[in-house]
């Protein structure tokens, strides 16, 4: 638990800060159940590589809910603990009892919500925005409105949204593309516009529905804002949120800001939510899929052999990965060479292109890469006079 004092100095440390909702938004996914123990864990694993706030689900929901959101409160992590809420007082006294020290009062602002889920009025809005984030505040709490389908509110009274929660005494907005409905240049320019006129800080919440959810989140970052909400894996409601790892890696290497994440533990982490949340990590996922650092291609792999920024973006190392040489259909000469080299065989160019056609017939043959071991044995078969070819 911390005061608000040091929730504020946490989140000054960085230009740019991890509001992580892996523990909500993340377990909204159908199917989703995590074990108390589990989402303990991930807090821990989040808060050990730097993550500064975690949500760490919904206090009104009771029952094992709010006794492992209590427990979260409760672990001393350094990172701050945030309770999801509706706008409303008694969702927020169910976080008060869990001894958060931030909370997230979500309030629709599209007229869509308003008009066909809430069935209010925009001042009936408005109204409940300053009730909660009164009472929010005089319970020394870090604020943060969220601003849910804000991608498809009336612009101006976006801008009133996010007024009345600043006046109220809110620390942020949270901008949700609720459907993941944006593009970047519509974000950049809608999230410029808050940030220029209202001047509180912004958070970037956005959807993948389109596959757009990292780039809107950069995007949001390039018109001012502070705050990224992500996912591990990007898991969440429908097709996801925007993954933590790439928002910290794209923020790193293409925006040349470092929010101090351990992103080493990236790996780890992503195979540890995968197991808790019953999914698999698809081989092309971008960070932590194995593929991202797997060469077959000739012409990749030879240029990752004699200069590894070829053909990579950053190091596997960078994100807990390791790189692979392929040896396949696609692979070229050099590959062998070198693969070959490495077992303490030294062969020709002649000897290799021969070698060569006969890894690309196997590998068509076989409907699959071939492992070093095979390429020995292709080799050892050549060398006896087989040529190589499997009986």
């Amino acid at each position: 638990m911390n005061d608000l004092g040091e929730v504020l100095a946490k989140l000054s440390r960085n230009k740019l800060n991890i509001c992580d909702t892996t523990l909500r938004d993340g377990e909204q996914a159908a199917g989703i159940v995590f074990a108390n123990l589990e989402k303990e864990r991930i807090a821990k694993l989040l808060d050990e590589i730097g993550v500064p706030q975690i949500e760490a689900g919904i206090p009104a929901m009771g029952g094992d809910e709010k006794t492992s959101i209590r427990r979260i409160a409760h672990m001393g992590l350094d990172a701050s603990v945030l309770g999801w809420n509706r706008a409303s007082v008694d969702d927020l006294s169910h976080s008060i009892d869990c001894d958060v020290d931030s909370v997230a009062i979500s309030m629709s602002a599209s007229d869509i919500h308003i008009e066909h889920k809430l069935r209010k009025t925009r001042q009936w809005v408005l109204d409940r925005i300053i009730e909660s984030v009164e009472y929010a505040k005089s319970h020394g709490m870090y604020i943060s409105v969220n601003a849910e389908d804000a991608s498809r509110a009336d612009p101006d009274f976006m801008l009133k949204f996010a007024q009345t929660a600043k006046d109220a005494g809110a620390h942020r907005v949270r901008f949700c593309d609720t459907l993941g409905i944006m593009t970047p240049s519509d974000t950049y320019s809608y999230v410029k516009r808050i940030v220029d006129t209202i001047g509180i800080p912004v958070e970037m919440h956005t959807h993948n529905d389109f596959g757009m959810a990292t780039a809107n989140a950069i995007a949001g970052v390039q018109a001012g804002a502070t705050f990224l909400s992500t996912t591990i894996l990007g898991i969440g409601e429908r097709t996801g949120n925007s993954p933590l790892e790439e928002v910290a890696m794209a923020s790193k290497h293409l925006l040349k800001i470092d929010m101090g994440i351990d992103t080493r533990r990236f790996r780890e982490i992503a195979e540890y939510v995968a197991r808790a949340s019953a999914r698999e990590i698809p081989a092309w996922k971008p960070i932590v899929g194995l593929n991202c650092f797997s060469h077959e291609a000739g012409i990749h792999a030879d240029g990752v052999m004699k200069f590894l920024s070829n053909y990579e973006p950053y190091s596997p190392e960078e994100v807990g990965m390791s790189r692979k040489i392929i040896i396949g259909k696609h692979s070229g000469r050099s590959t062998i060479k070198q693969v070959l080299n490495d077992r303490g065989i030294n062969i020709d160019d002649d000897t290799a292109t021969a070698i060569l056609e006969v890894v690309r017939a196997t590998s068509v043959s076989l409907k699959r890469s071939l492992s070093e071991n095979e390429l020995v044995y292709i080799y050892q078969d050549y060398m006896e006079g087989g040529q190589g070819r499997p009986s």
